[in-house]
C-alpha cells in the first residue's frame, strides 16, 4: 500500500522549506502531513484552475513537498542536510492522464506496455466528490466478491462493515483483474464534515497473468512493493536493477482497522479502455497460517534487503577491481604481441639474402645460385675434373651393343 499521492513531484525551481509549503511543523504527524497535503493538491490541483497558470506551480510545489515528507527516509534525509541529501533524480514521478492530452496518452500507454513504471494520479473530481461525501457507495460484507468494470480515472466505492472481534483478527481487501487491467485500490477515512478523504493506495501489479493489489490490517507492520522506486537510476544503471529491487519494499501506514464502517474504492487506471475487476474483503480469522507466514517471510525480504545492501559495496569493489586487471591484461598482452613481434623481426634480418631493385626495377637477389655450368668446371668425388666431354665416356651397353656388332 501506498499513501495517498496524487502528483508528480519534480522539483520547482525555486525550492522552498517543504514544512512551509504544507503549513505544518517537524513535529507534526504523518497523519497530519497527509491531511495538510490533500487540503492543498485539491486547492491547486490544474483541473479546478484551468484559468490560473500560478496554481499549477504551487500545485507541483506542493506535490514536491509532500514526496519528501510522506517517505520516511526522505524526510530523515532532508531534516538531517537539507535538500543537498537528496537524490532529486530518483524520486518518483506521476502523470495526470485527464491533462495529458490524446497523444501524449498514447506515448504513456507505449512506454508502459514496454514495461516502464509509470505512476500516475487521481483525477481531482474523483478526490473533491468523495471529500464532498456526494459519491455512491455500495456495502461489501466481509466474506463476500463483487464483480465490475469501472471508467478510466473514474471510481467504484464500496463499505466494509467488521465488529470488535473481526477488527481484532485482522482484515484484507483485495482486488484483481484476469483481464490484467490497471486499476488502483484506495482507502478513504472519514472526514468530520462527512465526507472521505484519501488516506491510502496501492497500484496494480502484473502477478502471473492477472494484475492485483492489496490492503492488509493485520496488526503488524505489512510491507508494499512500489516497483517504481529508483525505476530511473535503475534503467542508468542495469546492474542496480538486482541491488535496488527490494528498495522498493515499504512500510504501510496503516497496519489495522477499527470496528465500524470503511470506504474503499477502485479506480480505473487504464489509458484508454474501462478496467474490468473483482474486490474482495477477507476476515484474516480464516487465514491464520497464511498470515503467519506472511509475517515471516517478509521478516527474510528484509534482512535479505540489509545483505544486498552490503554485498553491493563488495560487489562494487570486486567489479572496479576486475576492470582494473581487465585492463591491465589487455595492456600486458598489447605489449606482449609487440615484443615478439619485434623479436620476429630480428629474426628474419638473420639472412644472406638481400633484396635489391636493378635499373630496370625488377628485384632481384645479390648471391647467385650456382648453375648446371659452374658444375662442369667443378672437380668430380674422384678428383677428376667434369669438364671432359661425356660423349666420349664408354658406358656399359655401349660395350654390349659393339661386341653384338663384331660377332655379327
Amino acid at each position: 500500500m501506498s499513501s495517498g499521492k496524487m502528483e508528480g513531484p519534480s522539483a520547482p525551481a525555486v525550492r522552498r522549506d517543504p514544512y512551509e509549503v504544507l503549513s505544518v511543523t517537524r513535529e507534526s504527524s504523518d497523519q497530519e502531513i497527509k491531511s495538510a497535503y490533500r487540503k492543498l493538491a485539491l486547492k491547486y490541483h490544474p483541473d479546478k484552475n484551468t484559468s490560473n497558470p500560478e496554481a499549477s506551480e504551487l500545485f507541483k510545489e506542493v506535490a514536491y513537498s509532500y514526496s519528501i515528507l510522506s517517505d520516511p527516509e526522505k524526510r530523515r534525509q532532508y531534516d538531517t542536510a537539507g535538500f543537498e541529501a537528496l537524490e532529486n533524480e530518483n524520486m518518483d514521478m506521476e502523470i495526470d492522464l485527464s491533462n495529458l492530452g490524446t497523444v501524449n496518452t498514447m506515448f504513456a500507454a507505449l512506454f508502459s506496455k514496454l514495461g516502464v513504471p509509470i505512476k500516475t494520479t487521481i483525477a481531482a473530481n474523483v478526490l473533491e466528490e468523495a471529500l464532498n461525501g456526494t459519491v455512491t457507495v455500495r456495502p461489501l460484507p466481509l466474506g463476500t466478491s463483487s464483480n465490475g468494470k469501472v471508467e478510466k480515472q473514474c471510481a467504484h466505492f464500496f463499505s466494509i462493515t467488521i465488529n470488535d472481534q473481526q477488527a481484532q483478527a485482522g482484515v484484507v481487501i483485495r482486488v484483481s483483474s484476469a483481464a490484467q487491467s490497471k486499476f488502483k485500490l484506495l482507502y478513504f477515512e472519514q472526514e468530520p464534515n462527512g465526507g472521505y478523504g484519501l488516506a491510502l493506495q496501492e497500484d496494480s501489479e502484473k502477478t502471473g497473468k492477472v494484475t492485483s493489489a492489496g490492503m492488509y490490517f493485520l496488526h503488524f507492520q505489512v510491507y508494499r512493493m512500489d516497483s517504481t522506486v529508483n525505476a530511473l537510476a535503475m534503467a542508468k544503471d542495469p546492474e542496480a536493477a538486482f541491488f535496488k529491487r527490494l528498495e522498493g519494499l515499504q512500510p504501510c501506514e496503516v497496519s489495522e482497522l477499527k470496528p465500524g464502517t470503511h470506504i474503499f474504492a477502485v479506480y480505473g487506471d487504464n489509458f484508454f479502455k474501462p478496467a474490468t475487476y473483482t474486490i474482495e474483503a477477507m476476515c484474516a480469522k480464516s487465514y491464520e497460517d497464511t498470515t503467519g507466514r506472511l509475517k515471516e517471510i517478509e521478516a527474510k525480504i528484509l534482512a535479505k534487503r540489509n545483505d544486498l545492501r552490503q554485498f553491493e559495496i563488495e560487489y562494487r569493489k570486486a567489479l572496479a577491481r576486475f576492470q582494473e586487471v581487465t585492463n591491465k591484461y589487455n595492456q600486458e598482452k598489447q605489449s606482449v604481441d609487440e615484443l615478439l613481434k619485434q623479436r620476429d623481426t630480428i629474426h628474419s634480418s638473420f639472412t644472406t639474402v638481400r633484396t635489391m631493385i636493378n635499373s630496370s626495377g625488377v628485384t632481384g637477389s645479390s648471391s647467385k645460385i650456382p648453375n648446371d655450368d659452374s658444375r662442369l668446371d667443378s672437380p668430380a668425388e674422384d678428383g677428376s675434373f667434369d669438364g671432359k666431354d661425356k660423349s666420349n665416356k664408354k658406358k656399359w651397353f655401349n660395350l654390349n651393343l659393339n661386341r653384338s656388332d663384331k660377332k655379327g
